[in-house]
C-alpha cells in the first residue's frame, strides 16, 4: 500500500498498482480503438482499448476514468465496471506494467466529435468485434498486451450480457 509515481511504478519489472481501461462502443455496436502515441515510453505505436491510465492520489475510478476520457479524448460518456484483473506485462529493458486494473465499458452518444490528444493518440478507428477478433488472432503483436487480455474476457465472459443489455 502506497504511492508511487507512474514513472517509479512503471520501471523495471515494475510495481503493482492500480489501473483502469475503458471501452467505449457506439450506437451501431462497434469499438473505438486507439493508437498510442509514438512517444509512448511502453507500447507506444501499439494499438489498445479506447483510453486506459491511472487514478491520481485520492481519485474514485469514477473521477479517474472521466477525467481521461476528456484528457485523451475530448469526450464524456457513462461507464459502467466490467470487471478487474491482475497482469504484469514486460516492455524489453523499458519497463513494465504490473496492473491491478478495472475494466470499464460505456457508450458514446455519436454526436461527440474524438479530439484525440496528440502526446497520447496517435490514431484512432472504430471496429466491429469481428473485425477485433480478427486483429488479435492474427496480427497480436501489433497490441498492447492488456487489449488482447481484456477483449478475450469481454467476449468469453461478458458478450451474452452485453448484448442482452443493448449495449452491442
Amino acid at each position: 500500500m502506497g504511492y508511487a509515481s507512474k514513472i517509479d511504478a512503471h520501471r523495471g519489472r515494475g510495481v503493482r498498482h492500480r489501473a483502469f481501461s475503458i471501452f467505449l462502443f457506439d450506437p451501431a455496436g462497434r469499438v473505438l480503438l486507439q493508437q498510442r502515441s509514438p512517444g509512448k515510453t511502453l507500447w507506444g505505436g501499439y494499438w489498445s482499448n479506447t483510453c486506459c491510465s491511472h487514478p491520481r492520489k485520492g481519485e474514485s475510478l469514477e473521477i479517474a476514468s472521466q477525467r481521461r476520457l476528456q484528457e485523451e479524448l475530448g469526450v464524456t460518456a457513462p461507464l459502467r465496471f466490467l470487471f478487474q484483473f491482475e497482469y504484469h506485462a514486460q516492455f524489453n529493458d523499458q519497463g513494465a506494467e504490473h496492473e491491478l486494473c478495472s475494466v470499464l465499458i460505456g457508450r458514446l452518444d455519436s454526436a461527440q466529435q474524438l479530439l484525440p490528444h496528440p502526446a497520447e493518440i496517435q490514431s484512432t478507428q472504430w471496429l466491429a468485434p469481428e473485425q477485433i477478433d480478427h486483429w488479435v488472432s492474427n496480427d497480436p503483436d501489433t497490441l498492447t498486451p492488456w487489449l488482447k487480455s481484456e477483449w478475450q474476457t469481454i467476449r468469453n465472459d461478458f458478450w451474452q450480457q452485453l448484448t442482452d443489455d443493448a449495449l452491442v
